[in-house]
């Protein structure tokens, strides 16, 4: 009887690494789907491939901050700041002049953006505003939906404009 005894202990010791090793299986399964789910779904407020790009209002400040996007195989970037009536401007981080040299793209420099080709300085007031020149290429309101949490720039109109970065080296 003692064997039959010692039999049952070995198998049920056994078993109980096989059930861990299951569970730890399953549990395992489950996070790296969860992953795989949030990173194909754009996951973050910057937007990815095949989404619309969410721009999350309250992180946007005086300091441009800088939202990549990848269309197809091109890589853009929207860039968004608060200019100084408090209004969020935004703009693709691309000249429309010097867009086709791959350097056409800006970078702050106090309440000015600076063009990394040309060196032509746009002040961050007159984003949105000025247009067909040495500044960043604009999104205005027709371009975009904002509500009280969000600007959403369509996947439509990112796709219509990834020609200004075939050439982006940033």
């Amino acid at each position: 009887m003692k064997k039959s005894n010692l039999a049952k202990e070995k198998m049920q010791t056994q078993k109980f690494p096989r059930k861990v090793f299951a569970i730890f299986s399953i549990i395992t399964v489950f996070i790296i789907s969860f992953i795989l789910i949030k990173l194909s779904s754009g996951g973050a407020t910057t937007g990815t491939a095949s989404a619309d790009l969410k721009i999350l209002k309250r992180e946007v400040s005086d300091t441009v901050k800088y939202y990549p996007y990848k269309a197809g195989k091109t890589n853009m970037e929207v860039l968004a700041v608060k200019a100084s009536d408090g209004m969020i401007k935004t703009a693709f981080n691309t000249c429309q002049i010097c867009y086709d040299s791959g350097r056409g793209y800006y970078m702050q420099q106090g309440d000015v953006l600076i063009c990394q080709n040309c060196g032509n300085r746009f002040q961050i007031d007159q984003i949105e505003v000025v247009k067909g020149g040495c500044n960043p290429v604009p999104i205005t309101k027709e371009n975009k939906i904002e509500d009280d949490s969000y600007i959403i720039i369509s996947q439509a109109f990112m796709e219509e404009n990834k020609d200004f970065f075939k050439n982006w080296r940033r």
